[in-house]
């Protein structure tokens, strides 16, 4: 049997797509392995947010070259949005590369792998008329969480995103059959569901938007926790508010990107919001679920950014308190419309990161350390590092490790918090 390798970098998004095409070539009689060197064929499922990210694709490549020189018979795929933005270009800088393919396009991987068996280099990054999610096939999970795909593209573009272009104009997909694959994994044992989109609360599959779904989902058997990310503040409505605080299925956690604290470079971005207006939501959501906690993306050293607006960032941090963030010196993509600005001193950047990184740690580390003493409800997904010792999930998505058995995969369980570690909680089972 052949053996397939993949390798996913990047996103929510990617991951779950990274496990739709393992799922499709399983179809094909492929087994997965998680030793490149054993493959038969070797998947980099790529991320092009960020420039580091596109080098370190062409660094793997060339890291497979004696791999593919012991194995001549060894198929190297490239797929996702690297693939998408880059296409010919990857077979002129990587020859050994023999398909390339773009994320809208992952659903004809049988058929492109045939072309490459008959000795073609394939390049596939169209955008096809039909939904890839009708030619993938039924999942197959043995997992008590799931990652289901409600919402693809986004048509924001922030000056610094290469997301319109590498996945395109925003798309729902419709609410049966959202619904009826949420269905299919409840069936199968799935007790959490995190809802997929680049822009998911944009989702429009159905009157009544995203609060609609999450509604009609809280509504299935067996499914005991939803989650959605990511967001835009501007496309949380009345009624997802609304759902936050009357839907306990939705767990009160919230992925919220903000990027700055700066209403000029907020500007500049093109994200059409005011450090006030995410402000004001943050409130209205608080409002509405007490004790919800919240996440963010921020980017710093955007071009033009200044100390005072990299100040108005830290002040909103201070003032939201994250619980978590992902932060980053900007990153040119070729593209874009940020691209032909000037760009900040990169070490006066990174000096930035570095503040911002220390602040959000502390948030994170206060948060973790309010959980001491407290009982929280912990599904448990997996064994732990340790023999003997169950890892789970939290309702505000905090790592959980507890002394216990296998049989507590796939249920809920009240677990008193004994302690705080650096990226984890532990503690006992009530």
């Amino acid at each position: 049997m052949p053996k397939l390798f993949v390798k996913t970098y990047g996103c929510q998004m990617n991951v779950h797509d990274g496990e739709r095409m393992a799922e499709l070539l399983a179809g094909q009689g492929y087994e997965a392995t998680d030793k490149p060197e054993d493959a038969d064929m070797v998947l980099l499922n790529t991320c092009h947010i960020r420039e580091k990210a596109a080098e370190k694709v062409y660094s793997d490549i060339g890291r497979l070259r004696p791999l593919r020189a012991a194995k001549p018979d060894l198929r190297i795929a490239v797929a996702g949005c690297v693939a998408q933005a880059e296409g010919e270009e990857i077979l002129a800088r990587a020859p050994m590369v023999d398909l390339v393919v773009g994320p809208q396009s992952y659903h004809n991987l049988p058929a492109l792998m045939a072309r490459v068996a008959k000795g073609e280099k394939v390049v596939e990054t169209e955008f096809p008329a039909e939904d890839k999610f009708d030619h993938l096939p039924a999942r197959r999970l043995r997992a008590p969480t799931a990652f289901l795909t409600v919402q693809e593209g986004c048509d924001k573009f922030c000056a610094f995103c290469v997301v319109p272009y590498t996945r395109g104009a925003e798309v729902s997909r419709p609410l049966a059959r959202i619904v009826a694959e949420a269905r299919a994994l409840a069936e199968q044992g799935v007790r959490e569901i995190t809802l997929l989109g680049q822009n998911v609360n944009a989702w429009h599959g159905a009157e009544g938007g995203l609060a609609m779904l999450v509604r009609e989902l809280a509504g299935l058997e067996g499914l005991a926790r939803i989650r959605y990310t990511t967001s835009h503040p501007n496309d949380m409505d009345d009624a997802l508010i609304a759902a936050h605080g009357e839907e306990p299925k939705l767990m009160p956690f919230l992925h919220l990107p903000v990027q700055s604290g700066s209403d000029r470079v907020l500007k500049a971005m093109n994200r059409k919001h005011r450090a006030a207006d995410y402000l004001r939501l943050v409130g209205r959501l608080r409002a509405a679920r007490p004790d919800l906690l919240l996440s963010s993306d921020f980017i710093v050293g955007f071009p033009g950014e200044t100390e005072e607006d990299f100040a108005a960032t830290l002040a909103l941090v201070e003032e939201v308190r994250f619980g978590s963030a992902y932060s980053f010196a900007y990153s040119s993509r070729p593209g874009t419309p940020a691209a032909e600005r000037p760009g900040v001193d990169p070490e006066v950047a990174h000096d930035r990161l570095l503040r911002l990184q220390a602040v959000i740690t502390r948030q994170q580390r206060e948060a973790q350390e309010a959980t001491v003493g407290r009982v929280l409800p912990v599904l448990f997904e997996k064994p732990g590092r340790v023999p003997g010792q169950m890892t789970g999930k939290s309702e505000h998505l905090m790592a959980v490790s507890v002394m216990g058995p296998e049989s507590w995969r796939g249920k809920i369980v009240p677990v008193r918090i004994t302690a705080a570690l650096t990226n984890s909680l532990t503690g006992e089972a009530v």
